[in-house]
C-alpha cells in the first residue's frame, strides 16, 4: 500500500472523458486542445494525446510543456509576454494568441511569420464567482471594442473568446454564443479559426452533448472558421482522487478528524472558493469535520458522514482532485507533497513520483 498523500488518476475514467471528447471532434469538427493551466501532469498525456489535438498554455514553461510532451498543436496565450521569453514562446508554439492589441503590435515584428490571433472580451460570462469572472468589470483578459479590433485584422488570422466558466448549461452556452456572433460576426467572417476557449462541462453526466456538436457545427459553417475547444475541468472531471491518512480525532462541539494532507498545500481552489472537497459514500451516522494539518486555522475539508467512527490510520478518498489542483500544489508548512500515482486499466496502481525534502529545499534558496 502506498504512503499518503497521494494523488490517483484512474486512467479507465479518464479514457472515459476522452472517449466524449473524440465524439464531439468527430461530430462537431471542432479541435481539442488540453488546457495545461488547469491540468498538465504529463505521465498521462500518452492516452490524452491519442484523443486530443493538442495543449494550449499560459505561460512560456506550459508553452514548453506542451511543446515536449503532448503530440499535435501547441497552442501559446498569456496574458502578456515580456520582452524576454517572447522569442522562446514563438520557438516552441504553432498559434501565438495575444491578449491585446498593444501586445500584438508590440511583437508585431517578432511574430510576422506565426500564424496569430487576438483574445475577444465579450463581456458576458458564466462565472459565479468574481475572482474567475473574464468578463468582471475593468477586466484585463481581452479586446471587446470591435472597431479597434477591426484595425487590425490584417495581423490576425484567428480569434479567442474564453467566457466559460464551470458552465453545465447549454442553453446559457448557446445564449452567449448567439451573443458572440452578433456582435463580432462582422469579424468572423474575417479569420480562418475561433478558439472557444475552456469551461464547457459537456462531458459532465447528463450534457446534451449532441445538441452541442450541432451547435459547434452551425457555428464553424456560418462563419467558415475552423473551431476550437480547450478542455481543461472537461477533460479530466472525475478521473482522480487524493488519498490521505487520519492522523489524530478531536472533539469540540464537532467530531474533527485530522488528516496528512492540508487545502492550503494540496487542494487550494477549495480555499480560494470557499467551498468543500467531495467523498462518497456521505451517508452514514458519524459526522466528523476533515481538517488538514497545517497551522492555519481554516484548513478544513469539508463536513462528511461515515459509516463508523473514524480513527488514526483510517485512509479516506477526497474526490475529483484533478483540475486546478495538482497544479497548484505547494509546499506551505512543509507538508508532505503528495505523490503521484496512476490506476492502469487492468487495475494495477504505479507510483510515478515521490516528493522528498530535497524537493522542499530545492524549491526555495
Amino acid at each position: 500500500m502506498l504512503q499518503t498523500p497521494y494523488y490517483l488518476i484512474d486512467r479507465s475514467k479518464l479514457k472515459r472523458n476522452m472517449e466524449k471528447i473524440a465524439y464531439v471532434r468527430e461530430q462537431s469538427g471542432a479541435k481539442a486542445l488540453l488546457a495545461l493551466k488547469c491540468f498538465a501532469t504529463w505521465s498521462v498525456f500518452d492516452l490524452m494525446s491519442q484523443y486530443m489535438d493538442g495543449t494550449t498554455s499560459s505561460s512560456l514553461n506550459e508553452v514548453k510543456l506542451g511543446k515536449l510532451k503532448f503530440p499535435g498543436e501547441t497552442h501559446a496565450y498569456s496574458v502578456a509576454y515580456a520582452d524576454h521569453e517572447i522569442d522562446e514562446v514563438l520557438a516552441h508554439s504553432d498559434k501565438i494568441i495575444f491578449n491585446s492589441i498593444s501586445q500584438l503590435e508590440r511583437f508585431d515584428q517578432a511574430s510576422s511569420d506565426k500564424v496569430r490571433g487576438l483574445r475577444v472580451n465579450p463581456r458576458v460570462s458564466s462565472s459565479e464567482f468574481i475572482i474567475a469572472d473574464p468578463a468582471r468589470p475593468y477586466s484585463r483578459l481581452g479586446e471587446w471594442d470591435a472597431a479597434r479590433i477591426e484595425a487590425v485584422m490584417d495581423k490576425i488570422s484567428g480569434f479567442m473568446f474564453h467566457n466559460n466558466c464551470e458552465n453545465s448549461d447549454f442553453d446559457l452556452f448557446d445564449q452567449m454564443l448567439t451573443r458572440i456572433e452578433t456582435e463580432f460576426g462582422h469579424l468572423l467572417h474575417q479569420v480562418d479559426w475561433v478558439s472557444l476557449g475552456g469551461g464547457i462541462h459537456f462531458t459532465g453526466e447528463g450534457y446534451p452533448i449532441d445538441a452541442f456538436c450541432a451547435r459547434l457545427k452551425r457555428f464553424s459553417d456560418s462563419f467558415g472558421v475552423q473551431v476550437y475547444l480547450e478542455p481543461g475541468e472537461a477533460a479530466i472531471t472525475q478521473t482522480a482522487t487524493l488519498e490521505v491518512t487520519v492522523l489524530d480525532t478531536l472533539f469540540n462541539g464537532k467530531h474533527l478528524a485530522v488528516v496528512d494532507s492540508s487545502i492550503e498545500a494540496h487542494m487550494l481552489d477549495l480555499l480560494i472558493y470557499q467551498q468543500s472537497a467531495r467523498m462518497a459514500p456521505n451517508d452514514g451516522e458519524h459526522r466528523y469535520m476533515i481538517c488538514g494539518k497545517s497551522c492555519l486555522a481554516g484548513d478544513i475539508f469539508g463536513e462528511f458522514n461515515f459509516d463508523q467512527p473514524l480513527k488514526a490510520g483510517d485512509r479516506l478518498s477526497i474526490e475529483d482532485v484533478a483540475g486546478y489542483t495538482m497544479v497548484k500544489k505547494n509546499w506551505f508548512n512543509g507538508v508532505q507533497m503528495p505523490a503521484i500515482a496512476v490506476r492502469h486499466e487492468d487495475g494495477r496502481v504505479e507510483l510515478i513520483r515521490e516528493f522528498t525534502f530535497d524537493d522542499f529545499v530545492h524549491s526555495l534558496s
